[in-house]
């Protein structure tokens, strides 16, 4: 079952399914705004592990200016594009994860 574990507000959620971590990065060009999600890669694990929320920051952005999902973009993670197969799941995740942030709010 996939979960969200952290976020950065208008900026992308880090979600678990199983054993693989999944970047789910918000773009926005002009006037065209998209989701691009992605499996993390071990790298990319281990810098999380060692430098945090900081370097899934900067990952974002690269991701986020990259345009990634942009019809002719050469994006270098364009073929790690997990939306179209786990956009529901994430959608799911995000709603179980906003309810219990409502709640504990209250």
């Amino acid at each position: 079952m996939m979960v969200v574990i952290d976020e950065e507000p208008y900026l992308w959620l880090l979600l678990r399914d199983e054993a693989v971590l999944y970047l789910n990065v918000f773009c926005s060009h002009s006037a065209v705004d998209y989701f691009f999600l992605m499996a993390l890669n071990e790298e990319e694990c281990r810098s999380f592990d060692k430098v945090g929320r900081p370097y899934l920051n900067r990952l974002a952005q690269e991701i986020h200016h990259s345009a990634s999902a942009v019809k002719g973009s050469r994006s270098r993670f364009k073929a790690r594009g997990l939306t179209p197969m786990l956009g529901t799941k994430v959608q799911d995740a995000w709603s179980v994860w906003l309810a219990e942030q409502e709640r504990q709010a209250r």
